[in-house]
């Protein structure tokens, strides 16, 4: 049975209602950081189980019981994530996803075997960059990934 997974990151305080209208059709959401503020994750729970790491922008106390860096499994699938590429764990043995955020921009690639993913940002429109975010099919050890585009 197949899983759908929606992937987030950079809201900075807004969650669009188009974004939580994919994010409701999903049964796990990973957030790569930069909530901004707690609200948004809680409005996040509300949905669906989530995964997420803690980003630059994510201060207060209530993101200090939000890890750096997390691996994870879902559905069979081991997982590594955090807010910047270059915080991303050295140990990548058995993972095959990649999640990470921090510059607003999509980025989807096969590296060594393993799927490295950015879902760019879903916030606000900032460096003149779209507005994207992706919602993964896992089955069995599979990804599927579909790259979302937000109209702002």
């Amino acid at each position: 049975m197949s899983r759908k997974v929606g992937v987030i990151s950079d809201t900075h305080g807004i969650l669009r209602p188009e974004v939580l209208d994919i994010l409701r059709t999903c049964d796990h959401i990973v957030h790569a950081g930069d909530f901004d503020n707690g609200s948004v994750l809680e409005e996040l729970e509300d949905i669906a189980p989530v995964t997420a790491v803690r980003g630059n922008n994510d201060w207060s106390s209530w993101a200090s019981r939000l890890p750096r860096q997390l691996t994870f499994t879902l559905d069979g699938v081991k997982c590594t994530m955090a807010h910047k590429r270059e915080d991303v764990s050295w140990d990548l043995q058995g993972v095959q996803l990649v999640v990470f955020g921090h510059s607003h921009q999509y980025f989807e690639e096969q590296i060594h075997g393993r799927l490295w993913l950015n879902p760019g940002s879903c916030g606000w429109p900032r460096f003149r960059r779209e507005l994207t975010m992706a919602v993964l099919t896992l089955d069995g050890r599979q990804i599927q990934v579909q790259r979302v585009d937000i109209k702002p």
